[in-house]
């Protein structure tokens, strides 16, 4: 049999545990029970003293060798294993060793662990409800040892069910346990309670288990019943009455009241959630069925009554008619006109009780709503509501707004060229409403294009729609007018549509090509001499001459954009490579010449191999003759008539 677990109430519990060591080897224990019970998380410490020796030394160990999972402290004839917080693995044999001098002695004590922390849980499956089963479910969280756990539940004072966990856990662990009973709810069971007890048998011996306990007070719904309507003065009115209908159901918990109208179409509309509802100035319009209904979380009931309420014999007439068609940003006058009554009241509203975002004037027999400016906002029925006397009558007028104040835009992705594709848009600016516009795009008498707009209820706001067509352009189309029609059709409210176009001339450009250069003599020329580089390039529009000289890194380094490029008296380094570009918005074409500048012919000639022989010989020749003449002269004036011996 398990003992009973010895607990001290502080800050945590304490179980100690006392060895005594004397001079003759004896050893006293407190408390005297070889076994203590420990619930997980708790701290909980383990003492081991002796009172005869005066310095002795303690060691603890598990039975089995485990780590001991806790602190020890040691302060003279006292040993402390403290364990905080308790956890599986505080559950083991622990041994006190003491050694006094030559003797050691040795006590053990045996710490159990368990776990039944917290309250059983109650669950239903569902609101429990007279003559339906119902579910109830009694859950014990994280106990341990299972085993050893009994859940009981109970209705008042009578036992539903107990349920015992005999299976040994296969592991240590901490698990959630729970017991299920299905019952069906009687009137009887109306204010009883639901308890779940759960007990857990943690000790061997005659002591009380441990024991937790959950109370739930049971509340048994009656869905609606017996639902009633009482209509005060009468279900028969006249326009301008008043009504109170009371409605009244039985059920537990006390219905919800709700109070709906039934529509044509066979919905509800929702008008108050108040028992009694009170209509005044009761219109023709408010003819129809009520519906009264109970409701409570398991279910509801539901009573109808017909009012029929009779107009009053006068006219009202709204101008200008069932329907108007308003230009946003412009102003509208709605007229609400009374025949037939001396005093008439007023007043306006919207269909759906939106702002009217407009200004009301009445006067006489008339009352006047001006809408300005025209907005989207604007878009609703109008009723103008009449009130001769008792009897009310009410008329109305569907405003539609409308945006379609510009004309198209045509738009190119670019510049037309001759054989490129090319992207035009045709966009339609701040049009409303937009699933009533159609775009088409025309050139010449041919339609390109045409597009229809579908609708976005999300959206009621000033747009811009576009239509995009690509197509490649050639030169025949230069000359024909790319036309873009918008028409924006407002429902019956007019029977033609509003229509815009907007124009545009095709002018197809040709890129520049067939480029071509004449030098003038010669693009080989002699220093000094004139020269003219004429350029002509074909396109359309037609296209811009750029002269460049092609630098020694391959750039280009602008010099004129003339046509024509002269150079009146050129010089070695006006030699190289000349580019003449043809340029338009649609391309470039580019065409190259090399001029080449040669030294003059005067300065070639007197360095010439002729002239240079010349220049020799007669160097050599002029000399010999004056020789010549000189030794003949010398030998004249001697006598002698041979030259050598002159």
């Amino acid at each position: 049999m398990f003992r009973k677990m010895f607990v001290i109430f502080g800050a945590s519990d304490i179980l100690w545990m006392v060895f005594a060591v004397s001079q003759a080897s004896q050893i006293d224990i407190f408390p005297s029970e070889p076994e203590i019970f420990a619930q997980i998380g708790d701290s909980v410490s383990l003492t081991c003293s002796t009172a005869s020796c005066e310095s002795p030394s303690f060691s603890w160990r598990t039975q089995m060798d485990s780590p001991l999972n806790g602190k020890v402290r040691n302060e003279g004839t006292t040993s402390t294993l403290i364990m905080d917080p308790v956890s599986f693995g505080n559950e083991h044999q622990y041994l006190c060793t003491v050694i006094c001098g030559a003797i050691k002695l040795e006590k053990a004590i045996q710490v159990k662990i368990y776990s039944f922390s917290k309250d059983p849980e109650i669950y239903l499956d569902s609101p429990p409800e007279v003559g339906k089963p119902v579910t109830v479910t009694c859950s014990v969280p994280d106990v341990y040892p299972f085993e050893r756990l009994e859940i009981e539940l109970l209705k008042g004072n009578r036992s539903m069910k107990i349920k015992e966990f005999l299976e040994p856990s296969e592991k240590k662990a901490q698990e959630t346990k729970s017991l299920e009973v299905i019952f069906t709810p009687t009137d009887e069971d109306i204010g009883k309670a639901l308890a779940c007890q759960a007990t857990l048998h943690i000790y061997d011996d005659d002591s009380p288990p441990k024991v937790r306990k959950t109370t739930k007070e049971l509340e048994v719904y009656i869905s609606p019943k017996d639902t009633a309507i009482s209509v005060d003065p009468s279900t028969r009115l006249q326009e301008g009455d008043s009504v109170t209908m009371t409605c009244t159901s039985a059920g537990l918990p006390a219905p919800r009241i709700l109070w709906s109208k039934k529509l044509d179409n066979g919905n509800l509309q929702l008008l108050s959630e108040n028992a009694t509802l009170t209509l005044i100035s009761m219109r023709a319009e408010d003819s129809g069925i009520y519906v009264c209904e109970g409701d409570n979380p398991v279910g509801k009931d539901r009573k109808e009554v017909e009012l029929i309420v009779q107009e009053k014999n006068f006219t009202v007439e709204i101008l200008p008619g069932p329907q108007i068609a308003a230009q946003v940003g412009d102003s509208v006058v709605l007229t609400c006109d009374v025949r037939d009554c001396d005093s008439p009241s007023f007043s306006w509203r919207t269909q759906i009780d939106s702002p009217l975002n407009g200004e009301v004037r009445s006067e006489g027999s008339k009352s006047m709503l001006t809408l300005s400016p025209v907005s989207p906002e604007n878009e609703h029925f109008y009723l103008c509501t009449v009130m001769c006397g008792q009897k009310k009558l009410e008329k109305r007028i569907q405003v539609k707004p409308y945006s379609f104040s510009s004309d198209p835009e045509i738009e190119m992705s670019g510049p037309l060229v001759s054989g490129n594709p090319v992207t035009v848009s045709c966009k339609v600016p701040n049009v409303y409403p937009f699933d009533q516009l159609e775009i088409e795009l025309l050139k010449g008498e041919s339609i390109m294009m045409n597009k229809i707009f579908s609708k976005d209820v999300s959206k009621k706001a000033l747009e811009t729609k576009s239509l995009e067509k690509t197509f490649i352009p050639t030169t025949e189309d230069t000359g024909i007018v790319l036309v873009c029609l918008a028409r924006l059709s407002i429902d019956e409210v007019e029977f033609e549509p509003k229509q815009r176009q907007s124009t545009q001339t095709l002018y197809v450009n040709v890129a520049p090509r067939d480029t071509t250069i004449l030098v003038s003599p010669s693009s080989i020329l002699e220093e000094g001499s004139s020269v003219n580089m004429t350029c002509a390039s074909d396109g359309l529009p037609a296209p811009k001459i750029l002269w460049s000289r092609q630098l020694s890194n391959g750039d280009l380094q602008p010099i004129s954009e003339n046509a024509t490029l002269t150079f009146t008296s050129t010089k070695m380094e006006d030699s190289g490579i000349y580019v003449c570009e043809g340029i338009n918005q649609a391309g470039i074409s580019r065409k190259e010449v090399e001029l080449i500048i040669q030294g003059r012919e005067s300065y070639k000639d007197y360095f010439s191999p002729g002239l240079l022989v010349l220049y020799c010989a007669s160097s050599l020749i002029i000399p010999a003759i004056g020789m010549i003449i000189y030794f003949a002269r010398r030998a004249n004036m001697t006598g002698s008539y041979s030259l050598v011996e002159a």
